[in-house]
């Protein structure tokens, strides 16, 4: 209790360290292509991962969180943003040449200007970091990490990028340097961004690595030349990301910090499929039921891991099946459990989902969009419209000319298949998604622009439908 005989001044001050103190630390682990069956509290048969299942375990696992982009840069455009990422005119992934985003018609790099997690995080006196992939713009004029709010980074795919270590070993490093970081910075509030370069291809894994999936390896001839198998391959490189992510969660626990940090794991996209470049030595990543991968806007592109762990808070052994929970609405959650207000000309199309992180599932208020223009590797079965929502129980898809219009309805089919298209039978609704999906596709900014003005204020297409 403070002494109410200290002066106003000593007063104020105790009350403003308690206050920040009680904050939240956050640390946002986000895997690369990883897929929604991939671990084994989501039932994969076969892959070890002990200690993602026991943060499952400890904390709340989603089955319905999804990411706002079927790959890289525009999933963590949304992320960082909170709005669908076309708005930023972050397609598809970034590259390292004007020239080729030009081509695409997307910007170079995430404005800077216009309203960031990070930023928001530092401006409110939290230490940030960001440790990993970055891929959000590696063109020469992209902008420093100071410009984002991030004090420390140490990251690849960026024009500063210092992560220079083989991908078998980057999960170890980039964990060595987050918890560096989190030691000397564990007496005030801290963020954290731990984005992993695992599983995407090309994985090149250890013997050490593979060593638990023995039973996997090549047989006769092919042992004898020194092959691995996919599944050797990709299974390894996912256990040592789980081991090296466990070894942060330990940190955290050994710091007595564990009621004070959310931690929350997720992917960036669905897998890679094993057709692609680079991807046919590894690429068995499983999304699980769900019909789609990568590059997909079906379930199995866009629906992916979603762990929280925050002791004494979130309850344990818990699983949502009912909170339908976007990329889009990390922002204004991680803000409000922060205690954070959002500027006033934002705009966000997420929505505060703070609650589900205490174990209390949240009705969606807002429809989720998603925009892909790029091309659809693999099976013709996971190559889907190139428009399409979520709304309540819906999930509608077509192309921007209206063709290929497809519904499908949850609630009838609880597994999410999409493979039974019930357009036909529900006219009404499909007028109404398609009339959403338009305004939504026409909000989106066309043409080259320049970067920066920073305006996050836009038109809500079917905000009230």
């Amino acid at each position: 209790m403070i002494n109410r005989h200290l002066p106003t001044v000593i007063v104020l001050f105790l009350l403003s360290a308690a206050l920040v103190s009680a904050r939240p630390n956050f640390i946002f682990m986000f895997a690369d292509d990883l897929g929604w069956g991939d671990l084994g509290c989501y039932g994969h048969p076969r892959l070890k991962t002990p200690y993602l299942d026991k943060m499952a375990e400890d904390g709340l696992l989603l089955t319905n969180f999804y990411v706002a982009n079927p790959v890289c840069s525009p999933s963590r455009t949304a992320v960082m943003t909170g709005q669908f990422p076309a708005r930023h005119r972050i397609h598809r992934h970034l590259g390292g040449s004007g020239a080729r985003n030009a081509a695409q018609n997307m910007a170079d790099y995430l404005d800077p200007n216009v309203t960031i997690l990070t930023k928001l995080m530092h401006q409110q006196g939290y230490k940030t970091g960001h440790f990993g992939k970055w891929h959000l713009g590696s063109t020469e004029d992209a902008p420093p990490f100071a410009a984002y709010g991030i004090d420390v980074h140490y990251t690849s795919n960026s024009r500063y990028g210092k992560l220079n270590v083989p991908q078998h070993q980057s999960t170890e490093v980039m964990v060595d340097e987050a918890i560096n970081f989190i030691k000397a910075n564990k007496e005030q509030s801290f963020y954290i961004n731990l984005w992993t370069l695992v599983p995407h291809t090309t994985l090149v894994t250890t013997d050490e690595q593979m060593a638990p999936y023995a039973q996997w390896a090549p047989h006769g001839e092919a042992k004898q030349r020194g092959f691995s198998t996919p599944a050797q391959i990709y299974y390894g490189a996912v256990t040592d990301l789980d081991y090296h992510l466990g070894r942060l969660i330990r940190t955290i626990e050994d710091l007595g910090l564990a009621e004070e940090t959310i931690i929350v794991f997720s992917s960036d996209n669905g897998p890679e499929d094993i057709s692609g470049i680079r991807a046919g030595h590894s690429a068995i990543g499983t999304a699980g039921p769900f019909r789609g991968r990568k590059r997909s806007l079906y379930e199995g592109g866009v629906r992916v891991p979603f762990i929280v762990q925050w002791k004494g808070h979130t309850p344990a052994d818990r699983v949502d099946n009912k909170s339908i929970f976007s990329a889009v609405d990390l922002l204004p959650t991680f803000c409000s459990l922060a205690g954070i207000e959002l500027p006033d000309d934002y705009k966000p199309d997420g929505q505060d989902m703070s609650q589900v992180f205490l174990g209390k599932p949240v009705q969606r208020e807002r429809p989720l969009f998603w925009d892909w223009i790029g091309i659809q590797a693999g099976h013709a079965s996971n190559k889907s419209p190139s428009l399409a929502l979520r709304s309540g129980k819906w999930k509608f898809l077509m192309n921007p000319d209206g063709s290929r219009q497809e519904l499908y309805d949850f609630e009838a089919d609880p597994q999410c298949m999409e493979v039974d298209n019930v357009a036909d039978r529900y006219p009404d609704e499909v007028k109404r998604f398609s009339k959403m999906l338009r305004e939504f596709k026409a909000s989106i900014p066309q043409g080259v622009q320049q970067q920066g003005g920073g305006s996050n204020v836009y038109p809500m297409p079917g905000a009230n439908d």
